[in-house]
């Protein structure tokens, strides 16, 4: 009867979970609308500027120096609390294109994902990408379309431009009313009432909804000029008669995507957002690995890890490993798996997030996103789960980078800092190092996927590790894995761009300056096989 109990408890505390990333193109609001939710959440009691000066309060999610200074998020930030019964944990993700890879991989742990759209802009090159990865995960899709109270493109063309770009429905819960200096609020098509927008409220009261069929003209004549209600209805009734259906079954498929319109700045229509997102959006959903599936419900912890960060406390330097939680609860002082070392440990200093923020925990439950100390056996897309469970989840692949750099140190009193520094970025991830055989840890050869991680390594190793280097750009752009560890790179025929370099694990690899100089290794060397840069991460320790 205890048993079951438990078993109750932990389904009920699992229930209550709404697990989510907020994903956009760059400066679409998707930072600020993070903060306005916390706001609404009661975990933090101002909202910060994602851009200002030094003196400036900071968006609590945007908690690196660089991000500070450079008004970017250049990481994922993982941030937990409490709204009306539910636990909600929100994963805020880097917008700039350089940063995708660590969204990608937060997009993994996630049940279901907020895009927010510039209205004035419509679709951007950054929201397509991270579309098409939610898509392939089949998760939830929620649309807020931001920035009404500046000019905005014509609602009916973002929709169209939504579903023609994506290849799934769309179905608007409420409706803008005018748009910049004519915006007058949102028409919830749910409840058939007026939100009217106030630029001065800011959040602190709940917006007051005014009940308002869109068939009693005058009383929408009270509210707003003839000419905005006769648009109103004139809008809403193209919206009843040709949109999609209200489908929850579309919807938790990621087949239709309720959309809503506001403005997270001045706060407008994000409540309203979060009361809606979290009735249709869903607890966290089972986790296939091979023919089996995990049930979130299971009585046995289970959790992937899928971001490492080096540094987030600067008074100790520590390394932390982010879990997802997919099965059962978290105990404290019980011992787990760690599969890829075939080894069991308790996991030390457990605790939950706000961004920066910390609490040391005793239990969290599927769905929850904990942090664990690292002293340097995890890497992304290990699993760790119960003794007897012995699952192993689908690993996290990395990208291929496309730019190379030889990085090199100036103080050679310096060079313990320099492959400290250089190893525990690595390791998190958003960059790749290689070594050239028969060289040192003085310079090694640096592979990002975008140049700005160029930037945030040289910020990064200054600020946290206080050591200055070199770099010299290469002009290579291509990267592939040799895939028979007895093969003698020395002895390859290569063109004379060609570089051979290998990694951490002593893996040979090639880096080509074109297509041509890979045909021309393959047209040479008999026999020879190169891999794709995949290199999944759960391999790391087998």
């Amino acid at each position: 009867m205890e048993e079951y109990k438990n078993t109750a408890a932990i389904a009920e505390e699992i229930n209550r979970r709404r697990t989510f990333a907020i994903i956009s193109h760059p400066d679409a609001g998707k930072t600020t609308l993070t903060e306005k939710l916390l706001l609404y959440g009661g975990a933090i009691q101002s909202a910060g500027s994602v851009k200002g000066k030094n003196s400036d309060k900071h968006a609590a999610s945007d908690w690196m120096e660089i991000e500070q200074k450079r008004g970017i998020s250049v990481t994922s930030s993982v941030m937990q609390f409490e709204y009306e019964g539910y636990c909600i944990n929100i994963l805020d993700t880097p917008g700039h294109q350089d940063f995708s890879e660590d969204t990608y991989r937060t997009l993994m742990a996630v049940d279901s994902a907020v895009m927010v759209i510039d209205a004035a802009k419509g679709i951007e090159p950054q929201t397509r990408k991270l579309f098409k990865v939610c898509a392939m995960r089949g998760i939830p899709i929620f649309t807020f379309i931001n920035k009404l109270d500046r000019e905005a493109r014509d609602p009916f063309d973002l929709l169209d431009e939504l579903e023609k770009e994506f290849g799934i429905g769309t179905y608007p819960m409420n409706w803008p009313i005018g748009c910049g200096v004519e915006f007058r609020g949102v028409y919830d098509r749910q409840r058939h009432c007026i939100l009217t927008f106030d630029d001065f409220h800011a959040g602190r009261r709940k917006l007051e909804a005014i009940e308002c069929d869109i068939a009693d003209r005058a009383k929408l004549e009270s509210l707003l000029s003839p000419e905005q209600a006769a648009a109103l209805c004139d809008q809403v009734e193209l919206l009843d008669g040709a949109s999609f259906d209200f489908d929850m079954a579309a919807v938790r498929a990621g087949k239709l995507s309720p959309v809503f319109f506001g403005s997270a700045l001045n706060n407008f229509g994000v409540e309203p957002f979060l009361e809606g997102f979290l009735k249709m959006t869903t607890p966290p959903a089972p986790h296939n690995v091979g023919d089996k599936v995990i049930d979130p419900a299971a009585d046995d912890f289970s959790a992937f890890v899928f971001k490492i960060q080096a540094n987030m406390n600067k008074a100790h330097r520590d390394r932390i490993a982010f879990m997802r939680i997919c099965s059962g609860r978290f105990d404290r002082d019980r011992e787990y798996l760690h599969v890829q070392t075939g080894k069991t440990q308790k996991l030390s200093q457990p605790q939950q997030m706000m961004a920066q923020e910390r609490e040391g925990i005793e239990t969290a439950y599927a769905g929850d996103i904990i942090g664990v100390f690292d002293p340097g056996i995890f890497s992304i897309g290990d699993t760790v789960c119960a003794p007897h469970m012995k699952v192993k989840y689908a690993g996290i692949p990395t990208f291929a980078p496309e730019h190379f750099a030889v990085v090199e140190q100036i103080d050679s009193m310096k060079r313990k800092q320099f492959a400290k520094g250089m190893t525990q970025i690595a390791q998190e991830g958003a960059i790749q190092i290689f070594f050239e055989p028969g060289g040192g840890m003085e310079h090694v050869i640096v592979g990002v996927v975008g140049l700005l991680q160029y930037d945030v390594l040289q910020f990064r190793m200054s600020s946290e590790y206080g050591v200055a280097y070199h770099k010299m750009d290469l002009p290579h752009s291509l990267i592939r894995r040799i895939a028979d560890p007895a093969v003698d790179p020395s002895k390859l025929k290569l063109a004379s761009g060609t570089r051979w370099v290998q990694d951490v694990r002593g893996r040979n690899y090639l880096i080509f300056d074109g297509r041509w100089s890979i045909d021309w290794a393959y047209d040479n060397n008999k026999g020879l096989e190169l891999l794709e840069f995949t290199d999944e991460t759960n391999e790391m320790q087998d």
